[in-house]
């Protein structure tokens, strides 16, 4: 199976701006005027709006409680240190920010394991003490059909470790480099690119260098993928970080936040309907404030089922 049907989120118990994670997310922005209580409710609303939403177009949603100690601004985000394979492994990353590492809980993967098969748990976090970070399908795009994993180099996106996860899945590896408008590398792949399937969306004017930019539009066509480009204010919109999926009745589904389906351009929105459904989730205050959109609250389970 290359796209999931069923996707795992967290619900946030203390959801707010981590400062931390700020100094190398430029998308994050504090809400002035909004106190922390006031900012968890509003993200519970968004997500329990957002779960509901994902249900009722046939996805399998597994819905896990954050736990209150310690507090974990960024845990509604666990694509980040988790990835479900389905060959029945589990490969835990090593995140940048400590306050985000207590968001890896082996009480998640002992309630996976009675539901699916987890023959092996891979864990990279220890990597950690030598400063060298991959974050999930933050950091990794991976092509399940065509076996290549594409990746952004930056701070959260260690070239060493990317070569070590293509090379233990199987996969080949892409990288290549990837800018805001202001030069600044971009924190994760997944704000400038998605792929779904027979397409490919992202922003061909992030990738500063000819070279790179010619060889991963190359490398998607080969795959017989639309490439859909997308501009860096779009981007500051969240419209790179979608997720396809496929509902249990085989529909095919691309999921967005509301801002990214609205940044969109009519043309841009026929053409990736022409691949699959759009689904926009309003979530303005957990992607103004955690500085990630629809597709980072969304851990795909692709685990064979027990």
């Amino acid at each position: 199976m290359s796209v999931a049907r069923t996707v795992l989120l967290v619900r946030p118990a203390s959801f707010g701006y981590n400062a931390e994670t700020a100094l190398t997310n430029h998308f994050q922005q504090p809400l002035t005027g909004l106190d922390a209580a006031a900012a968890q409710q509003r993200a519970l609303a968004e997500f329990d709006a957002a779960v509901a939403a994902l249900r009722a177009r046939g996805l399998e949603v597994l819905v896990f409680d954050d736990t209150a100690a310690p507090a974990k601004p960024d845990a509604v985000f666990p694509n980040n240190w988790l990835t479900l394979h389905p060959d029945g492994r589990a490969l835990l990353y090593p995140m940048c920010a400590p306050s985000r590492r207590a968001e890896r809980r082996p009480d998640i993967l002992a309630a996976l394991g009675r539901q699916f098969r987890l023959r092996e748990i891979i864990d990279f976090s220890p990597y950690e003490a030598e400063q060298r970070y991959l974050e999930g399908t933050g950091s990794l795009i991976f092509d399940h059909a065509q076996r290549v994993v594409y990746a952004a180099l930056s701070p959260r996106t260690d070239a060493g470790l990317l070569a070590e996860v293509a090379a233990l899945l199987g996969y080949r590896p892409v990288a290549f480099h990837a800018v805001d408008g202001q030069g600044q590398a971009i924190y994760h792949t997944n704000v400038m690119m998605c792929l779904g399937p027979g397409f490919a969306s992202l922003c061909l004017e992030s990738l500063p260098d000819a070279a790179e930019r010619a060889a991963v539009l190359a490398e998607l066509e080969a795959g017989g993928r639309e490439i859909v480009d997308i501009t860096l204010a779009q981007v500051a919109h969240f419209a790179g970080n979608m997720l396809a999926l496929e509902s249990a009745a085989g529909q095919p589904l691309l999921v967005l936040s509301q801002s990214a389906h609205d940044a969109l351009t009519p043309a841009q929105r026929q053409r990736l309907q022409r691949h699959c459904e759009l689904l926009p989730l309003r979530i303005p205050t957990i992607e103004t404030l955690g500085g990630g959109s629809a597709r980072c609250m969304l851990a795909e389970v692709l685990l064979p089922r027990a």
